[in-house]
């Protein structure tokens, strides 16, 4: 006291205490329990699984919600892909109540309950409430999140050097976890039970008004996880919703940051992005935000030769036909339109090979084994994609090949109709004729009859276009139409082909069997 009261008559200063670091703001928002009157959701639209995992929380003592996406569509009346469980209790308590759960994720750590077996199991994604946690105070890593990953072991929260979440596994309550959530449209909580929604942020306004807008300041938001920039662009083109102002602005400066975002992220969120059911409008988002080119090494080998009208043409349909799946309610598998974007790119390795001398199969397994080192890398390049995409390929000269014994085996491949379907677009550009996939249409569809017919009108059409005009080693063989008999010749006694209407093959069709109802196809890729 003394010393400070000199100090003071001295004219002295205390000197400085450093000061405290100033708390995180954190956008918490006010809980607005809206009820069943007011929002309008239909609960016959919610899964029953979903269902089931909700109320085994709740009887086991814990708050249980339907959360993010899932209560989005639910508002706007559509019944929701995949349904997502957020709770109170910590992933080692949901694990214990069901029988087959699995605690998975090391950035986040979540746990999948599944129901039922085989292509028919239904995984529920149930997360614990987190903490909303200021990166500032996190331990920062130099690397990312493989060259720290024995850094990371025992992290529960970790940022890298550009403010990225590495590890973000600190449980608190539901209004921080509601904050820590990236769109207001999609931090809403439904209790199935109650039927009440719970809005911390003014999501249902947001998805009345359709108004995609980033909780706090998005800048920070898309430095935690850049992810969140294709995830706005995807939700704007699915959703047909515009993006807020304060959100879109800052994009174009973050787009860089998606440098340090895992490959198999960007991987997977590029297949989410194009079967929105608007994959065409998603491209255009894209284009419009800067994220093509450079985002996505996939995507740039398909859309940036414009000066191909064929190519883009190709592509243009297969997006489409991807938009008219997802319309319709059925299975887009992502082999199909991956081997769609990259067709062109192994056909340009393809031609250079065979221009080198190597013989067309070998020289074509090249080609695709060199697309997928430069295109794919290690995601998910060398598993069940790979063979699916691979065997659609490798399917395309073999239509050439119309022999009795080539045909039947083809018919018999479990991915013909994945191979017919492909053939089916590379016609409707001009790639190959039309009369080439319409034959196998005819073939796949027809009776043993009906078969030999086609084949015996293909073997003769060749010796006789032979006398007639001989064929270059260099083009293309046409092939005549099977129906179309030549003057002067036996030709007229073959059997004439009838035309089938394409027919839509009842659910569990046969293999072999391709439905091009409407002008497209509707293969079991």
């Amino acid at each position: 006291m003394i010393k400070k009261f000199i100090d003071k008559l001295l004219g002295k200063r205390a000197p400085a205490t450093p000061a405290d670091p100033p708390a995180p703001v954190i956008p918490l928002g006010r809980r607005v329990e809206v009820p069943a009157a007011e929002h309008g959701i239909d609960p016959h639209l919610v899964d029953e699984r979903a269902l089931k995992v909700v109320r085994a929380l709740q009887d086991a003592g814990h708050a249980a919600y339907i959360v993010g996406g899932a209560v989005r569509d639910l508002l706007i009346g559509v019944r929701p892909k995949d349904f997502d469980v957020a709770t109170d209790a910590t992933p080692e308590q949901v694990k214990a109540l069901f029988r087959r759960a699995f605690i998975i994720g090391r950035r986040f750590r979540i746990v999948h309950v599944i129901f039922g077996r085989g292509r028919d199991h239904e995984v529920i994604e149930v997360s614990t409430f987190r903490a909303y946690l200021d990166p500032a105070v996190a331990e920062a890593l130099e690397g990312g999140e493989k060259t720290s990953r024995a850094a990371l072991a025992d992290k529960h929260h970790a940022v890298d050097a550009s403010g990225r979440v590495l590890r973000d596994n600190v449980w608190g309550p539901q209004v921080e976890d509601a904050a820590r959530r990236d769109f207001t449209i999609n931090a809403m909580y439904y209790d199935p039970t109650t039927q009440i929604v719970v809005d911390y942020h003014g999501g249902l306004a947001d998805v009345r008004q359709r108004v995609l807008r980033m909780i706090g300041d998005a800048a920070q938001r898309y430095r935690e996880d850049p992810v969140r920039i294709v995830r706005v662009v995807r939700f704007a083109a699915k959703l047909g919703f515009e993006i807020e102002p304060r959100t879109r602005a800052p994009i174009a400066g973050m787009v860089p940051l998606l440098a340090g975002v895992p490959a198999s992220r960007l991987f997977d969120e590029m297949f989410k992005l194009l079967q929105t059911g608007h994959a065409l409008r998603s491209v255009e988002e894209l284009r419009r935000h800067g994220l093509v080119p450079g985002v996505f090494p996939i995507l740039d080998a398909a859309l940036l030769d414009q000066a191909h009208e064929r190519r883009q043409a190709f592509i243009r349909l297969a997006l489409e036909d991807t938009d008219r799946r997802v319309a319709e309610g059925r299975a887009v598998a992502p082999s199909f339109l991956l081997a769609c974007l990259l067709w062109h790119d192994v056909q340009a390795r393809w031609a250079q090979r065979r221009t080198e001398g190597e013989h067309p199969v070998p020289a074509l397994q090249q080609a695709i084994d060199a697309v997928f080192d430069a295109r794919i890398g290690d995601v998910s390049g060398r598993g069940k994609l790979a063979a699916d995409m691979r065997e659609v390929w490798m399917m395309q000269p073999r239509f050439e090949r119309r022999a009795a014994n080539t045909a039947a085996s083809l018919v018999e491949q479990p991915r013909f109709r994945a191979g017919y379907d492909f053939l089916r677009l590379r016609a409707d550009v001009g790639e190959v004729d039309a009369e080439l996939a319409e034959w196998w249409e005819d073939y796949a569809l027809g009776t043993v009859e009906e078969r030999e017919a086609l084949l015996a009108a293909v073997r003769g059409a060749p010796r006789r276009a032979a006398r007639s005009k001989p064929a270059t080693s260099n083009a293309p063989v046409a092939h005549a139409p099977a129906d179309a008999p030549e003057c002067g010749s036996d030709a007229a006694a073959a059997p004439k082909r009838r035309r089938r209407r394409r027919r839509k093959p009842a659910a569990g069709g046969q293999a072999g069997q391709p439905d091009a109802a409407g002008g497209g196809t509707t293969p079991v890729r």
